[in-house]
């Protein structure tokens, strides 16, 4: 068994992209529950602020993977072997593609009205056989959310994708764990708007150049208030190092 990674106190673990794809995939059809979470240095930075979220990432979930090449660089700085990125968007979509081959029931929860249908279309077209047990866009009330679970467990779905943001995403699937019947849990941030064509990911090559991160401040100047955890980050994990 491979070593897991503490990265500022938080757990990630070393799986390659298909390592993941394949046991999340096993799991579900074993009716095996997993609550995962990809966790770039933003997400890792909001741990160190927020206590909360922190115990949650430590106690509740059970698979942290290295979404971001400043976790992989994090991990491998600090001794441990992680062997690549294991990006969100990436995964969501190879779950998708693997559901679609397993017959797989999805949900798409999250995201503003009516992206969680486009998203959905937009995966049927990719995958003709994929299944979408339902869509349910986040813009909801606390008043809302027994009802929202109800329409989740009665859509049969087996696998539950929350694009609701961190930590908000994990925050509601780590509250309402006892009552969801889904058994793969996933937030996936704005994986939606991307999948439905909104939003554009960077360029293959600047992903590979690690450039990811650069292309969406271009693109999304509001970014650059989260875009400061990235020097933080670092400044942190050379000191926890040290």
């Amino acid at each position: 068994m491979k070593e897991i990674a503490t990265i500022l106190g938080v757990p990630v673990n070393p799986y390659t992209m298909d390592e993941a794809v394949e046991k999340l995939t096993k799991d579900t059809l074993a009716k095996k529950i997993n609550f995962v979470v990809t966790a770039n240095a933003e997400i890792i930075m909001m741990a160190q602020q927020d206590a909360d979220y922190k115990k949650l990432l430590l106690e509740k979930t059970d698979m942290i993977l290295p979404d971001g090449a400043g976790t992989v660089w994090a991990g491998n700085y600090l001794g441990y072997t992680i062997p690549e990125r294991v990006a969100g968007y990436d995964l969501y979509l190879r779950l998708l593609e693997e559901a679609s081959k397993k017959e797989i029931p999805v949900f798409f929860f999250g995201g503003k009205p009516g992206i969680a249908e486009e998203a959905a279309a937009e995966g049927k077209r990719r995958w003709p056989g994929l299944k979408v047990a339902g869509c349910r866009n986040g813009y909801f009330s606390a008043e809302e959310e027994p009802a929202i679970i109800e329409e989740i467990n009665r859509s049969g779905a087996a696998m539950l994708f929350a694009a609701l943001g961190a930590p908000k995403q994990e925050k509601w699937l780590c509250k309402y764990s006892d009552l969801l019947k889904p058994c793969l849990r996933m937030g996936i941030g704005g994986s939606f708007d991307v999948l439905a064509g909104k939003v554009q990911r960077a360029p293959k090559w600047m992903q590979d150049a690690k450039l990811e991160w650069f292309y969406r401040l271009v693109k999304q100047p509001s970014r650059f208030g989260r875009m400061l955890a990235l020097p933080k980050f670092v400044m942190a994990v050379r000191k926890e190092k040290k």
